[in-house]
């Protein structure tokens, strides 16, 4: 049997976590992953205010307690006062995977200038990949697959691309995607033969 990946995502928003606002970011992910994984998958989801420490906990939980081995967060990664999900990420990583922030950033620079704003970061915690992306689900999206020209083509690769082979190197499950939404690149020594 194939093993299934268990996937966090943690929604961190002050308004959303009070009722204000609905939550928009977990079920873009929800609907996202099940038009891309083509392996078994589950999640496990959290709606959290922006507190550092509510954060911390609720990272070190889903890592250490609930199994996931990818967490996605979406929020809280900009300028402003209360945006502290960087720190919080930060603070519960074993170590950083600079490169996925970096092309987070490339991407979104495809589609706004502000962009260079985002402090989203990605870190690897014991067997579990963090990773901060946007709160919006169009720039979820966009974070995910990268940006497509009107003919389809990509013009720049979006980070889902290498998360399936940073999961094998952590001792996570092979993950599988459908080409159609994210081309899942590992080499051609860690590829296994479909089945």
């Amino acid at each position: 049997m194939q093993d299934e990946l268990v996937i966090g995502l943690v929604s961190i928003s002050d308004r959303a976590s009070s009722g204000v606002y609905e939550d928009k970011g977990i079920p873009a992910l929800r609907d996202w992953f099940g038009q891309a994984l083509s392996s078994p998958w589950r999640m496990e989801t959290r709606l959290i205010p922006d507190e550092q420490a509510v954060i911390e906990q609720t990272l070190i939980e889903l890592c250490d307690s609930a199994g996931c081995h990818l967490v996605l967060t979406t929020g809280g990664t900009g300028p402003a006062l209360r945006d502290v999900t960087p720190e919080a990420t930060l603070a519960v990583a074993h170590k950083v995977m600079p490169g996925f922030g970096e092309q987070m950033r490339q991407i979104s620079l495809a589609f706004v200038p502000t962009a260079i704003l985002s402090r989203q970061v990605g870190v690897i915690r014991g067997k579990s990949l963090i990773l901060n992306l946007p709160g919006q689900p169009k720039s979820i999206k966009e974070t995910l697959e990268g940006a497509r020209d009107a003919e389809g083509r990509q013009l720049v690769a979006g980070i889902f691309a290498a998360v399936p082979y940073c999961l094998d190197l952590i001792g996570g499950p092979y993950v599988e995607t459908h080409e159609a939404v994210v081309k899942a690149f590992r080499p051609k020594s860690a590829l296994r033969p479909a089945k």
